[in-house]
């Protein structure tokens, strides 16, 4: 029997790190939501600006559920968010990443339940989608690309698809990904949410609606701007991430279901055989990116060992 969207309680995962410039904001978007039962569960990983002030006046004033924040082991991001997801004392039906600087729209909480519990509330299930880009002073400057190929297992080998911030998860996807970080680290946590739950036979779900305004960090003017944007997008390639990536399906193949692994054994042999296996292996594998540019691009990279 299906629950009203109203029903259960959301655990949002939020680690902070020297977030005082916005977190008060986000924080605030959050209370705004239209859902009303919401536990908050921070992780801070050693601000020294003032952020852990901001969290404890929340505390004192926090209505939606319970608000716990927790110390984290100062080994980075990753880590920090892996010892959230692994946490046995977080319990709730849903789960929801945050990031300390973003702004939620009041509706993100419940129009996400709201499509699980309608559409796949008895599989492991993701519910992600676009988000609104702003600037530090909250000026809207664009919006996420919006995907029209399925969001599943094929794709999820190559490509992450969606923000964490955007993701909300049911109790059974939560389970699923906590049981894999225990054996394994993440260079990323939505990517890694997005393989095992799609690759374990789940459902995730992209949605076109932004439900997320995603505040990005002033970049210089210019041609100096431009270029230390892209040095931070290209600070670790592809491939260093995709091994990880790898790493960890080796360790969870367990948790996948018959047709993943058979996708994994010919999705190897595109990063390891010759050239004209490896791009056999890859039109056999079906593994692909979500546009025509993005799929050319992967043919390339298997061309050229870059996968």
């Amino acid at each position: 029997m299906k629950r009203a969207p109203s029903s259960g309680t959301v655990a949002v995962l939020l680690e902070t790190f020297n977030g005082a410039a916005f977190l008060d904001a986000q924080l605030a978007s959050i209370a705004a939501q239209t859902y009303p039962d919401i536990d908050l569960w921070i992780s801070d990983d050693g601000s020294t600006d003032g952020s852990r002030t901001i969290l404890q006046q929340w505390a004192r004033r926090w209505t939606k559920g319970r608000m716990t924040l927790l110390h984290g082991a100062g080994e980075g991001r990753s880590e920090n968010l892996r010892s959230l997801i692994t946490n046995p004392a977080i319990q709730a039906d849903y789960y929801a990443f945050a990031d300390q600087d973003d702004i939620w729209e009041p509706e993100k909480l419940a129009a996400s339940i709201r499509w699980i519990e309608h559409n796949a509330f008895a599989v492991p299930s993701v519910f992600c989608s676009r988000t609104l880009t702003i600037a530090e002073n909250g000026a809207i400057l664009g919006s996420s690309p919006l995907y029209a190929r399925p969001a599943e297992f094929r794709n999820a080998l190559v490509q992450n698809i969606a923000a964490g911030c955007t993701m909300l998860f049911n109790r059974k996807a939560h389970d699923l990904l906590a049981a894999s970080c225990r054996t394994t680290q993440f260079s990323s946590h939505d990517w890694w949410l997005y393989l095992i739950v799609s690759g374990a036979g789940g459902v995730v779900h992209f949605d076109p609606q932004p439900l997320v305004r995603d505040r990005q960090a002033r970049q210089g003017a210019g041609w100096q701007g431009q270029l230390a944007a892209l040095r931070a997008r290209f600070a670790v390639r592809f491939a260093d991430r995709a091994d990880l990536n790898i790493q960890g399906l080796v360790r969870n193949r367990d948790l996948l279901t018959a047709e993943a692994q058979a996708t994994c054994d010919l999705y190897w042999k595109v990063r390891s055989d010759n050239v004209i296996r490896r791009i056999l292996a890859l039109y056999q594998s079906g593994v692909y990116r979500q546009t025509l540019l993005g799929q050319i691009g992967l043919y390339l990279a298997a061309i050229f060992r870059r996968l």
